[in-house]
């Protein structure tokens, strides 16, 4: 029929092709719908990984489509993809259910940590086991955005230029603070590991 628009192939798009369309009346449904099943599973990993239960990071999750699709109108862009849009809405969502809670700001990468820390024995499960705590318990003291760095880095698996477009840095910065970061884990886990020996020590003494 003359005048009428065609049904694009949603998946082929670009998102700011997608994007474009989500400002359509006639495809917004669809377009947002195909952006959102790209980014959904990317999105509630992360929020999870900031929140620590599914409960909460499947509400999160929701709310930072929500509010995406009900500002998409307002997106422009500026050379920055748009999953960094989204990864911000969620950022802010998590500081927010953090400070209502006044909850500490940790990453609960035990499941993260677990899968990537293999057991043979019984003697290696408790040595994994050990080392696991100490990682997780060494990322929980360092600050709230570096512990957002190591989520992104790590869990999101995405590169030094997209995690300075969320957290609005310059790739640089990001490389630079991912070296701070990396030394400060260090010196955290070294120095729990220090704790860990002199308390077996004074155990084995008591003993």
């Amino acid at each position: 029929m003359i005048g009428k628009k065609r049904q694009p192939d949603y998946k082929t798009l670009t998102d700011l092709e997608l994007v474009d369309l989500s400002k359509d009346p006639k495809f917004n449904k669809e377009a947002f719908g195909e952006l959102y099943e790209r980014y959904v599973t990317k999105i509630y990993n992360y929020v999870y990984y900031r929140t620590g239960n599914h409960h909460d990071a499947e509400d999160l999750a929701a709310r930072v489509f929500f509010r995406a699709m009900g500002h998409i109108d307002s997106y422009t862009d500026r050379g920055v993809p748009f999953q960094a849009w989204l990864y911000r809405i969620a950022h802010n969502l998590v500081a927010n259910w953090h400070r209502d809670r006044g909850r500490r700001k940790i990453i609960p990468l035990d499941e993260f940590v677990a899968t990537r820390l293999q057991s043979e024995s019984p003697d290696k499960h408790a040595e994994a086991k050990e080392e696991r705590t100490l990682l997780l318990e060494a990322i929980r003291r360092l600050p709230e955005e570096r512990q957002q760095l190591l989520a992104l880095k790590f869990v999101e698996n995405l590169s030094n230029a997209e995690i300075g477009a969320i957290m609005d840095r310059t790739e640089g910065a990001i490389k630079s603070l991912y070296h701070r970061t990396l030394i400060a884990l260090r010196d955290e886990l070294e120095r729990g590991s220090q704790e860990r020996r002199e308390q077996t020590r004074q155990r084995k003494t008591q003993g």
